[in-house]
């Protein structure tokens, strides 16, 4: 039964770098609009990284215009992601992030981590 699932498992994004949560990251992804696509950027943190085979995603959180936070969950294996890009490395003690949805201003800014 397990080569059969691994047999339909879609193959994981290349390029997609290792992330985790606290990571700062431009996602680039493709979108269509009428007959053009585009390519979109989504700057923001990864709040948190879900392992589940073919079904891993990870949700990364921006904020927009006026304070207004945008999360977004995007698959690992998805080929709409042209490309992940990470800014920078920060310092968290937490696997899920959950707790930056209601923080603003400096109370939500995190550590850099340097390597």
């Amino acid at each position: 039964m397990n080569e059969l699932l691994k047999a339909i498992e879609p193959a994981p994004n290349p390029n997609i770098p290792p992330l985790r949560p606290g990571d700062q990251v431009s996602v680039h992804v493709k979108i269509v609009e009428g007959g053009r696509e585009r390519v979109q950027e989504f700057k923001g943190t990864v709040l948190a990284v879900h392992n589940n085979g073919a079904g891993s995603t990870f949700t990364v959180r921006r904020i927009a215009s006026n304070g207004i936070g945008v999360e977004r969950t995007f698959l690992f294996a998805s080929p709409r992601i042209e490309k992940v890009v990470v800014e920078r490395h920060s310092k968290v003690r937490r696997a899920r992030l959950y707790y930056l949805r209601n923080r603003t201003g400096k109370s939500a800014r995190l550590k850099q981590k340097f390597d």
